[in-house]
C-alpha cells in the first residue's frame, strides 16, 4: 500500500534560515520489480506539480541505476532555495524485513560529514574563537608537534600532510569513547608531505579538526554540532551513527559482489571519525543544510566565500577544494559546490548550484554505488528548465 503524508516546515524556527514555509508530499516508493504497478507508485501531487515531467524523468533515471547496480535502497531530494521540489524514497532500507525506504530513512552520508563540520568551523571563526592559521596544538595541546606546523585551514583543505586510511582501517570495529581517543590511530605518524605543498585527501585530517572544534568551542564535538548547526537549522534527522542506541529509521547497510549479489555490509564502528564521515542524515536534511549556505544568514557572506573558495598550493595551483567543499564550474558557467561520501554500506552526493539555487542530494545504502557528482548533475539538468522558469 502506498502512503502519502503531507506536512509543512516552519522555517522561522530554523534560526537564520529565514521565515519561510516548505510544503510538500512525501512519496513512499516501492522498488522496481517488486510487484507494485508502475502507476500505483506515483504521487498524485507529483502529477499535478509543474515539475511532474522532470520528476518522472528523474525517477526513470534512478530506477534504471538501481536495477543496473543492484542498489537495495536509495533516497533523493531536489530543491531550489527554500522550495523542496521533490523528495522520494526508492527500494528497501531493510531487505530482511522488506522495509521500504522513505524520505525519513537515515543513511550514512560518509564524507558529506566534512562540509557539515565545516559549518561549525565557520561559526567558531565568526565568534573569534578559532584562528584557522594557528597551529592545531593551540586547540589540541595533546596532538604531537610535527616536523612542520599544521593548521586547521590546511587540514580542512587536505593540505595538512595528515595521512588517509591504510589497509582496512575504515572497517574499524573499535569503539572510541571520545574524539581525542580516536586520534591515536594516526597521531604518532609522520606527515606524508610538507603542509601546503600537496593536495592529499584525508579523512583523518577531519578527525583532527573535530578535536580543534572541541578545543576552540570548549564543548564535546557532537554536542557542539547539535547546538550550533543541527538545532539552529532544524536538521532533526541528522545524528552521529552510534552503534549502541536504537536510531529510528536507520537503514541497514549492504555490499555487492561483482555478480551483483547483495550481502549485509560488515559491522563497523564509526566513532573514530564523526567529522570525517560518521553522520547519518536524509536528503531533505541535506537540502536544509545546503540552503543555509546559499545566502548569508546562518553564516556571513565572507565566511561562505572562505568555505567555498578553492585553496592553493604553495606554488599557486588551485586544488578545487576550499574548507569542506569542492568547488567547480559546470558547462553553463555556473558555480557548483559539492561533496560526495563513501562509507561501509553507503554512498552520498550533495551539490549546490550557487547561481540557480538548485540543490540535489542523493543517498544509497550500498557500498560503491555510483552516487556521484555526475549523477547529481544529470538530475539537476533534468530540473533545470523548471528552475529557470521560476
Amino acid at each position: 500500500m502506498i502512503r502519502f503524508r503531507r506536512r509543512e516546515f516552519d522555517c522561522a524556527s530554523r534560526g537564520a534560515v529565514g521565515a519561510a514555509r516548505w510544503a510538500f508530499a512525501f512519496v513512499f516508493l516501492l522498488a522496481p520489480g517488486c510487484g507494485q504497478p508502475e502507476a500505483d507508485r506515483r504521487s498524485t501531487a507529483a502529477y499535478e506539480s509543474p515539475h511532474a515531467a522532470a520528476i518522472g524523468e528523474a525517477r526513470t533515471l534512478l530506477d534504471s541505476l538501481m536495477q543496473a547496480e543492484a542498489i537495495p535502497g536509495l533516497s533523493v531530494a531536489v530543491g531550489r532555495g527554500i522550495q523542496l521540489i521533490w523528495s522520494e524514497g526508492f527500494g528497501f532500507s531493510d531487505l530482511t524485513h522488506n522495509v521500504m525506504v522513505t524520505p525519513l530513512t537515515r543513511f550514512r552520508v560518509g564524507s558529506v560529514s566534512k562540509p557539515i563540520t565545516a559549518a561549525a568551523l565557520g561559526v567558531l571563526v565568526e565568534a573569534g574563537a578559532l584562528d584557522l592559521d594557528a597551529p592545531v596544538q593551540d586547540y589540541v595541546p595533546s596532538f604531537p608537534e610535527k616536523r612542520w606546523p599544521v593548521t586547521t585551514r590546511l587540514l580542512a583543505g587536505h593540505l595538512g600532510g595528515i595521512r588517509h586510511y591504510r589497509g582496512m582501517e575504515n572497517f574499524s570495529r573499535t569503539r572510541y569513547p571520545t574524539v581525542l581517543s580516536g586520534l591515536a590511530i594516526f597521531a604518532d605518524d609522520s606527515l606524508i608531505n610538507e603542509p601546503g605543498t600537496e593536495y592529499s585527501y584525508s579523512s583523518y585530517a577531519w578527525n583532527l579538526i573535530s578535536a580543534v572544534v572541541e578545543g576552540a568551542g570548549g564543548e564535546d564535538f557532537l554536542e557542539y554540532m547539535d547546538r550550533v548547526v543541527f538545532d539552529p537549522l532544524g536538521m532533526d534527522r541528522t545524528v552521529a551513527d552510534r552503534n549502541g542506541p536504537v536510531i529510528p529509521d536507520r537503514t541497514r547497510f549492504y555490499v555487492a559482489d561483482s555478480a551483483g549479489q547483495v550481502f549485509n555490509a560488515p559491522y563497523v564502528d564509526n566513532s573514530y571519525k564523526w567529522a570525517g564521515g560518521g553522520f547519518l542524515s536524509t536528503p531533505e536534511d541535506m537540502l536544509v543544510f545546503a540552503n543555509a549556505h546559499l545566502e548569508p544568514g546562518f553564516l556571513q557572506a565572507e565566511t561562505l566565500e572562505m568555505l567555498f573558495t578553492s585553496q592553493r598550493l604553495r606554488d599557486g595551483t588551485e586544488t578545487g577544494y576550499g574548507i569542506g567543499w569542492r568547488s567547480a564550474t559546470n558547462e553553463h558557467g555556473e558555480r557548483i559546490v559539492s561533496h560526495t561520501g563513501g562509507s561501509v554500506g553507503g554512498r552520498t552526493v550533495l551539490t549546490l548550484n550557487r547561481d540557480t539555487g538548485l540543490i540535489v542530494a542523493i543517498v544509497a545504502n550500498l557500498s560503491g554505488a555510483p552516487i556521484s557528482n555526475a549523477l547529481a548533475g544529470r538530475v539537476e539538468e533534468i530540473f533545470r528548465g523548471g528552475a529557470e522558469a521560476n
